[in-house]
């Protein structure tokens, strides 16, 4: 495996840790405010502030780990992705920065105002929606070049079923993996009425998610046909996906095996997740940067590479770790030692 491939690689595989947690997270976030409005919150409220007290705070590690990796590994995507990012990157940022206010009154404030839990819940929406974004800019067509001078077009960005169609598989699939680590957490926890309320959920949004993904494979096969062929090529990954879905649903709807359920569902999404990324390759940004023609210098690659294994070698065991002291801690998890990360 060359320079180039690694680095991409290890990359990927820090966006798609930022995938799993984030959208636990954020949908965790959608789910609180929902069990409000309906009522519904002295049932599964205590699951869901159980799982975010100890992970809320390391769940942007891995995007700050990816951006950094982005423009380090090849430089020109900060003068491309830099321009065409700046309302969408911009509007991120204020979404995070708002959610990172909710966390902050939660813990020294007021636990039940409503629009801290407006923001909140909404947030976790907005910010994948907006994330998104990214995906449909790098399929090409949307950026123009004129003079050396970068714009994005915006009236064919929001004029796009590509960009609609991903930022609906976002936010779904947001909804979807969330609510299938809740199922499993709520079982674990033995608490059986939050667990049939999000249970509910998790099968609720297993339907659109995938409804979505197709809607996805359509709007590429027209935005941009030469990915969609190379997709065609690696078909199987997709396929395996889909079987894992079955699997990882199957479980939530019998109520068994559940933990083994959720390892389908992280399944699903690598092999659907890392077929997107392959068959992308060798383009970042359709047609102005490959991995081979960006590419920083060997040296500085290589340093790079050791660097970002080392943090995965850091920040996977510290996740764990965090698992088996917090998350399914016997006691934190069924609620009798409370800890707060």
């Amino acid at each position: 495996m060359n320079l180039e491939l690694l680095g991409i690689t290890v990359l990927w595989v820090f966006l798609f840790g930022y995938l799993i947690v984030a959208s636990i997270d954020f949908g965790a976030g959608f789910f609180s405010y929902y069990s409000v409005v309906t009522g519904s919150k002295n049932i599964t409220h205590r699951i869901i502030e159980r799982y975010l007290s100890p992970v809320w705070e390391v769940t942007n590690v891995f995007l700050v780990f990816f951006y950094i990796g982005l423009v380090g590994f090849f430089p020109e995507t900060a003068r491309y992705y830099g321009t065409a990012l700046l309302v969408p990157g911009s509007l991120a940022l204020i979404l995070l920065a708002l959610r990172g206010s909710y966390y902050a009154f939660s813990t020294y404030g007021s636990k039940d105002n409503q629009w801290y839990m407006l923001i909140y819940g909404a947030t976790g929406l907005l910010i994948p929606a907006a994330l998104s974004t990214v995906l449909a800019i790098s399929e090409g067509g949307l950026i123009v070049e004129t003079a050396g001078q970068i714009t994005l077009d915006w009236s064919a960005l929001l004029g796009s079923v590509y960009t609609w169609s991903v930022v609906l598989l976002a936010i779904v699939s947001v909804l979807y993996i969330s609510a299938m680590f809740l199922a499993y957490y709520a079982h674990k926890a033995k608490d059986e009425a939050a667990f049939e309320i999000v249970r509910g959920y998790a099968l609720v949004w297993s339907v659109p998610t995938i409804l979505a993904s197709v809607l996805v494979f359509f709007a590429i096969s027209r935005h941009n046909p030469e990915h969609f062929t190379k997709m065609l090529d690696l078909a199987w990954m997709f396929v395996v996906s889909f079987l894992c879905f079955l699997i990882a649903v199957y479980a939530v709807w019998k109520k068994r095996h559940l933990g083994l359920g959720f390892t389908f569902v992280l399944l699903q999404f690598a092999f659907a997740f890392f077929g997107y990324g392959a068959s992308h390759l060798p383009y970042i940004l359709y047609p102005y940067i490959t991995i081979h023609e960006n590419f920083t210098n060997p040296a500085m690659g290589t340093a790079l590479i050791i660097a970002f294994i080392a943090g995965l070698l850091i920040l996977i065991p510290s996740l764990v770790l965090l698992m088996r002291l917090f998350l399914f801690d016997a006691g934190y998890v069924q609620g009798n030692r409370d800890k707060k990360g």
